[in-house]
C-alpha cells in the first residue's frame, strides 16, 4: 500500500505582493528538501495555457511526502509555522488567502498486501 502523501498548497497574494511572496516561499525550499521523507517540494507560479483553463491561485507548492508522518512533521517545523503565522494569519502578511490540501494515490478499497 502506498504511504505517499501529495500536497498542493496554493496562495493568493495581497495586491501587488506576488513577486515578494514568491521569493519568501522559495526561501522555504532548501531546508524542506533536507527533511526526512520529503520527496518533492517545489513552489510554482501560475501561467496561462489554452489547454489548462481551470481556476487557481497564482502560487502553488507541489509536494510529495514519503508518509503522512513526514508531512505532519514538516507542518510542525518552526520555519513553516512561522511562515503561516507571519504571512497568512498576521494582518501585515503577504497572503490574502491560502488553500492547503493533501491527497493519496490509493483507490478506495485497494487490497494491497499488508506487511
Amino acid at each position: 500500500m502506498s504511504k505517499k502523501v501529495y500536497c498542493v498548497a496554493q496562495f493568493l497574494p495581497k495586491e501587488g505582493k506576488l513577486d515578494e511572496l514568491f521569493t519568501v516561499l522559495q526561501a522555504l525550499e532548501p531546508n524542506t528538501l533536507r527533511e526526512d521523507g520529503c520527496l518533492q517540494y517545489v513552489v510554482t507560479r501560475h501561467r496561462t495555457s489554452p489547454f489548462a483553463g481551470g481556476e487557481s491561485y497564482p502560487i502553488a507548492f507541489h509536494e510529495i511526502w514519503a508518509s503522512n508522518e513526514a508531512f505532519e512533521a514538516h507542518c510542525q517545523r518552526q520555519e513553516i509555522a512561522d511562515f503561516f503565522q507571519q504571512q497568512c494569519v498576521a494582518e501585515t502578511g503577504l497572503v490574502e488567502k491560502s488553500n492547503v490540501a493533501v491527497y493519496t494515490d490509493e483507490p478506495n478499497n485497494f487490497d494491497a498486501p499488508k506487511f
